[in-house]
């Protein structure tokens, strides 16, 4: 669940007109045409392509992020002085600040007080190669089917790959459930692909899978921007439904992680058609809850000073009551702004550094946030009359092992599911590689993709109960 309040959002949002500068005519640099750049933001790495142009003694720019899907963003202020570049895109809070030197220029990229420094070249760069020998390596002894499926109460199509084993009849299969953020069929997250890595594994083993792209993204229909979890709820039941008419299919369960650890009981809750679910660091907490731990968890892992964690624990549950108390999305993002404006400065509490309190509320006043924050998992969980597996890794410091697997297993016990199994492992961090630390900045360093030893616990259980 990539839901760090602190992290980048670089957000491909199109202003409605260009803001035009004149160019500092003493400079005799030539800073016009594509300029590139590697952007490393830790838990990634993002390629920029900066294209300036000069319209007489005007400059422009756009800006090209391909990992993101997001072409041709305008800048809405661009200056060259003084040999120093200087462009902001005031719709997605991004600062570029740089100095040309010797044909390069070496700068900050700036974003919700977030820095990431970078060298702009003429020359296209590319990314550095990450090791990951767990990516599965033909031959496949599986047949792997690219397929669609409708979602009839939105009206869209998503896209997906099917395996299926070789060698028999009807084979149990999984539904693979992404975390937060549009993802794509392979949960890609820092060069890593964990759903494909798991879908060979459990193939190899005799369980079939279906995994998709997230609504809106790739090759799926929809708008990911405005949904909600319960709208990504709704896709996995289309799956299900999907999977109920392959005669290849003799048990439909779910495997979700993160997010998806909430989805996949809101869908099991609703239907007998779902035999059991795995929840790969799913949730137990409200969603307010949630977020509260995981950003006290990062920023103490990471060495923040503790005035600093408490001023930015103390203005998230501000926003996050405000949130909860507001009648809809509108409301809160009317309302909100005014309400900081008048409980910050009686509690000596602050926004991030370079936001004002309207760009800080805007970081909130999205569909999926406003009902993310309310969304109790327990409601779900309690209604979950099938066979369950919960698994978390000691070190997760976006869903926190003990307090979530603990809330899982109450309720569930609470409401009479005696089919029940609970794991932590301890070293294993959100993303269920072993890790040192668990922050999200290791994700990408890590060469291993998802624990074999979770890998073999998922399938021993799938397997005892088909």
């Amino acid at each position: 669940m990539t839901i760090n309040i602190a992290s980048i959002v670089i957000c491909a949002l199109f202003s409605s007109s260009l803001v035009s500068v004149t160019v500092d005519d003493r400079s005799e640099k030539d800073i016009t045409g594509k300029w590139f750049a590697i952007l490393d933001v830790k838990v990634a790495q993002l390629k920029i392509i900066f294209s300036i142009e000069q319209l007489e003694s005007e400059l422009h720019a756009t800006m090209d992020i391909p990992d993101q899907h997001a072409i041709a963003i305008p800048m809405t202020s661009v200056t060259f002085e003084n040999g120093i570049l200087r462009m902001e895109q005031a719709d997605s809070n991004i600062i570029i600040e740089g100095e040309y030197r010797q044909a390069e220029i070496h700068g900050v990229f700036k974003q919700n007080g977030q820095e990431f420094p970078f060298i702009l070249s003429r020359k296209e760069t590319e990314k550095k190669p990450y090791i990951r020998p767990q990516e599965p390596q033909e031959p496949f002894p599986y047949l792997s089917e690219d397929i669609y499926f409708e979602n009839p109460i939105d009206g869209i199509k998503l896209a997906g790959t099917l395996v299926i084993p070789e060698g028999g009849n009807a084979y149990p299969a999984v539904i693979f459930i992404t975390g937060s953020g549009a993802q794509d069929r392979d949960e890609k997250i820092c060069e890593h692909r964990p759903f494909w890595v798991i879908a060979d594994y459990l193939a190899r083993r005799g369980i079939a899978s279906l995994r998709y792209d997230d609504r809106g993204f790739a090759k799926s229909e929809g708008n990911f921007a405005t949904a909600t979890t319960y709208d990504l709820a709704n896709d996995t039941a289309s799956a299900v439904a999907y999977l109920k008419n392959r005669t290849e299919i003799s048990s439909i369960g779910l495997i979700g992680h993160s997010e998806g650890g909430i989805i996949a009981p809101m869908v099991a809750s609703q239907t007998e058609d779902v035999g059991f679910i795995i929840l790969l660091a799913g949730t137990g907490k409200r969603g307010d809850e949630m977020l509260l731990m995981q950003q006290e968890a990062i920023m103490r892992a990471s060495g923040t000073a503790e005035e600093v964690i408490q001023n930015n624990l103390s203005v998230n549950s501000l926003v996050f009551e405000f949130l909860l108390r507001s009648v809809d999305l509108a409301t809160f993002a009317e309302e909100a702004p005014a309400y900081l404006e008048e409980m910050l400065p009686q509690n000596s509490y602050t926004v991030p550094e370079n936001l004002s309190i309207a760009s800080f509320v805007s970081l909130f006043a999205n569909p999926w946030f406003y009902e993310f924050i309310k969304l109790d998992p327990t409601l779900y969980l309690a209604k979950v009359r099938c066979p369950v597996l919960a698994l978390n890794g000691a070190k997760d410091m976006q869903v926190i092992a003990k307090e979530n697997l603990a809330a899982i297993q109450a309720t569930l016990h609470q409401a009479g599911n005696k089919h029940v199994t609970i794991r932590e492992y301890p070293n294993l961090n959100h993303l269920f590689q072993e890790c040192a630390t668990g922050l999200p900045d290791e994700y990408i360093q890590i060469e291993q993709t998802f624990s074999p030893d979770v890998l073999e616990d998922i399938a021993a259980w799938v397997k005892a109960l088909n």
